[in-house]
């Protein structure tokens, strides 16, 4: 028979599961991109031709030249139903307020760009004070920069400070400047959008705009449009969504084994119940089919609850997200089916997976259980489980290994989850093998051994390992994640930092300040070596059709040589990289010295480069090296990464004013040029580890109260030989936080086990060495949070059972 109590913790498991997939499941739904708001009066968009790029997430698309965007728009404007077509053109531009530009951290994209006057209808824009511009020297800013109509205003643009004057003001963020004017600025067009009559129907000036645009672009509409979102806005959006992902899996994952070893509890509770219900004729099948039985019932009943907890949730984390600059004003939880169909499949079928093992140990129980006086477990370990804890174990050192020898940061991060997974596994499988070393190690410290109490939860422990073990495997489960999760993240940060210092000689670099870039301006203000990063599309033999993006860096020569450390030249010079049309490539671009190498540019010009030299892969930063003149006069709103300053010994070299720009030290440096994606993928760790932490101190929570609640007649023994009520609920403590301990040092040695070789990984990857950074705040927290809920789910019971007589006679 069903006892609630006894399938509390089970039950507890599942809903806190299928509450968080579901939940999971919901924000991924609503995680779709969004239509750009200066896009949305245009219903039909079409859009260049995307590129290919294995590492980068979101390639840019390849852009068409001023020519070809003018033939095309001239074709789309004659479309019937189409009222204009407009090319949007955007380019960097950011002003200047009391001589500094505005924050661009949190900002949107959007905040800090520039367009033609002529899209402003593309978003349904009007004026709300002033004039158009119509020259050069004006400009349409944001009423909330606080401007006025005639008012001189300093904009930073990629070649320097310039003077415009405010002509007119709107409600709508970034920069409106004259056609003309935008299109020197940005000569190379991604998209043209097509404003449509009242009376036009959109899906019909789609159709016929395919027909003109053909493998040239392709042809938005409705929703579709969500794919011009900002990269930068679509990249915040993807770490969210991997995130959320990752919480999904987490539960489904964590789930299983707090289901599996409250069943495994229940199991060895009632060893004597079971060998009762043989004795009297069931048969093994009987007793499987009355596990499995309890378990469909534990998982209809909490997929049903976690969907209600994860859909009354999601709203309030969507207001979460929002307000924590993840996601954008628009993003708004929409209820579907497909998340509480996954709940109701889902939720069964993992009680059941992991009512699975407790099953088939209560079919292996005999008759003769039911006459024993004492429920001793007659073994703690059985052959088949030596056998697959010892399998996955191996698999996971084989992995790890992989995890220290891969070449590729991708593969290596799959080789280390695989590789963590294995080995928790494992270590579960093997838990009850290492209670009893554990329990030595924690008498250690001990003089006296803990008197007649420290005895009792010592042998207690380890005469029944396998019950020991499997309450301590929740928090095996979330140590092993937060450790390893928490110092990979911190460990990656580290090692990436260390390899950028490693590669540069210099004294001290400058950085951007409140801007996404460097001018020319703040380039020509000091000595050094400048990188200038732009993009360029080119054919790759064998990759299938469409162009592929390569990165490229924009560099002087002979500064470059003196600043960069890591170049390794495989084929001809550096010294033959002049202003001319010639490139330095990496050995993946597969082309060699003498070469010509065509590709096409920012501002859509197709030019054939001549390979001068051949250097190997990830020494440099980009994938081509260009003279410094090339990719500005192709690329007129390029940005300089950083400048690296010569060492001037103790003097700190001060930064140009009014640029945009700050000195710091090598060292800082390498340690913020990902900041911003650093502090979103902390941020969503912490996430991930709040999440399981809590599930995994609920369940061991659960564990224990079900162990007190089966436990008043052991208490009343002790109670009856002498023990005080104070003694007593000592010995749940310290039961309690013996099995945090056993679970903590479990965890963490699979953690760590799996983090040496992350950090080897790493260190063959960025060829420097790399610190293991393990963050012990959020480890500690972690067991704080286990111990806690440990120690009250265990004392509470306790002091209430320990109210009651310690005798208590027949009725």
């Amino acid at each position: 028979m069903l006892k609630i109590r006894r399938m509390a913790g089970a039950l507890v498991a599942v809903v806190v599961g299928i509450a968080l997939v579901v939940l999971a499941l919901l924000l991924l739904l609503a995680g779709r991109p969004i239509v750009p708001d200066r896009l949305a009066a245009a219903a039909v968009v079409v859009q260049a031709s995307g590129s290919r790029s294995p590492a980068e997430a979101f390639p840019p698309t390849v852009p068409w030249s001023a020519a070809r965007t003018e033939e095309l728009r001239r074709e789309l404007a004659a479309l019937p139903g189409v009222e204009t077509a407009v090319a949007d053109r955007s380019f960097y531009v950011q002003a200047l307020v009391d001589g500094r530009p505005p924050a661009v951290a949190g900002q949107r994209q959007d905040t800090y760009e520039g367009h033609g006057w002529s899209s402003a209808r593309l978003g349904g824009l009007s004026l709300v004070a002033g004039a158009e511009p119509r020259g050069s020297g004006e400009v349409v800013v944001d009423r909330a920069l606080g401007f006025r109509p005639g008012d001189p205003v300093t904009l930073l643009t990629a070649t320097g400070p310039v003077r415009y004057t405010v002509t007119g003001l709107v409600d709508a963020p970034g920069y409106l400047v004259a056609d003309e004017v935008a299109a020197e600025l940005a000569p190379g067009v991604r998209a043209i959008g097509l404003v449509l009559g009242a009376d036009a129907e959109p899906s019909a000036v789609a159709a016929a705009a395919c027909g003109i645009v053909g493998a040239d672009g392709r042809v938005l509409s409705g929703d579709e449009r969500g794919a011009l979102e900002p990269r930068d806005d679509a990249r915040a959006r993807w770490i969210g969504m991997q995130a959320l992902t990752g919480v999904a899996t987490l539960a489904g994952f964590v789930t299983v084994f707090v289901v599996a070893s409250t069943f495994a509890f229940t199991v060895a509770q009632r060893r004597r119940e079971l060998g009762l219900l043989r004795a009297i004729g069931a048969t093994p099948r009987q007793v499987r089919r009355m596990v499995y039985g309890e378990a469909l019932l534990v998982g209809v009943v909490g997929a049903v609850l976690g969907m209600v907890v994860g859909a009354a949730a999601a709203p309030i984390v969507a207001r979460m997200l929002v307000g924590g600059g993840f996601e954008p004003a628009t993003y708004e939880v929409r209820y579907g089916p497909l998340p509480f169909l996954v709940a109701l499949a889902l939720g069964p079928m993992v009680a059941l997976l992991g009512a699975w093992s407790a099953a088939r140990r209560a079919a292996r129980v005999r008759p003769l259980e039911a006459l024993r006086e004492a429920a001793v477990e007659q073994r703690s370990m059985g052959r088949t489980r030596w056998v697959v804890g010892g399998l996955l174990l191996a698999l996971g050192t084989v992995l790890a290994i992989g995890t220290a020898t891969a070449d590729d940061a991708q593969d290596g991060a799959t080789l280390a989850l695989y590789s963590a997974m294995a080995l928790i596994t494992g270590m579960v499988a093997l838990a009850p093998a290492a209670v009893r070393p554990i329990v030595r190690l924690w008498r250690l410290p001990f003089r006296r051994g803990g008197g007649a109490i420290g005895l009792l939860v010592r042998e207690g422990a380890t005469t029944a390992a396998r019950r020991t073990a499997s309450t301590a495997a929740p928090v095996l489960l979330t140590v092993a994640f937060a450790v390893l999760v928490a110092g990979m993240v911190r460990t990656s940060t580290a090692a990436y930092a260390a390899g950028r210092a490693a590669g540069v000689d210099a004294g001290h670099v400058l950085v951007p300040d409140r801007t996404p870039g460097l001018s020319d301006a703040a380039v020509a203000a000091v000595p050094g070596a400048a990188m200038l990063p732009s993009t360029v599309f080119a054919a790759e033999d064998g990759s299938g059709p469409g162009l592929r993006a390569w990165s490229v860096l924009g560099v002087d020569t002979a500064a470059f040589a003196r600043a960069d450390r890591g170049a390794r030249v495989v084929a001809g010079s550096l010294g033959d990289l002049g202003s001319g049309d010639t490139a330095v490539v990496t050995e993946s671009v597969h082309s060699g010295v003498g070469d010509a190498y065509p590709v096409v540019f920012a501002d859509g010009e197709r030019v054939s480069l001549r390979v001068v030299a051949v250097v190997a892969d990830r020494s440099v930063r980009a994938d081509l090296l260009l003279s410094r003149e090339t990719v500005r006069r192709h690329d007129p709103s390029a940005l300089t990464s950083a400048i690296y300053l010569p060492d001037g010994g103790d003097a700190v070299p001060g930064a140009p004013a009014g640029t945009g720009a700050r000195v710091t030290d090598v060292a800082t440096w390498a340690a913020e040029a990902d900041s911003s994606e650093d502090r979103l993928v902390w941020l969503f760790t912490l996430m991930l580890i709040g999440v399981s932490a809590g599930y995994g101190a609920i369940a061991v929570a659960n564990t224990l109260l079900m162990a007190a609640q089966g436990r008043g007649a052991d208490l009343r023994v002790m109670r009856l030989a002498g023990a005080t009520r104070r003694q007593v609920a000592g010995y749940v403590a310290a039961e309690s936080a013996l099995v945090v301990l056993i679970g903590a040092v479990l965890g963490g040695v699979v953690a760590f086990g799996a983090l040496v070789s992350i950090r080897a990984g790493l260190s063959q990857q960025v060829g420097a060495a790399v610190e293991l950074v393990v963050p012990w705040s959020v480890v500690g927290g972690v067991v704080g949070l286990c111990l806690l809920l440990a120690l009250l789910a265990g004392v509470l019971p306790t002091r209430r059972m320990l109210r009651e007589r310690a005798i208590r006679m027949p009725s």
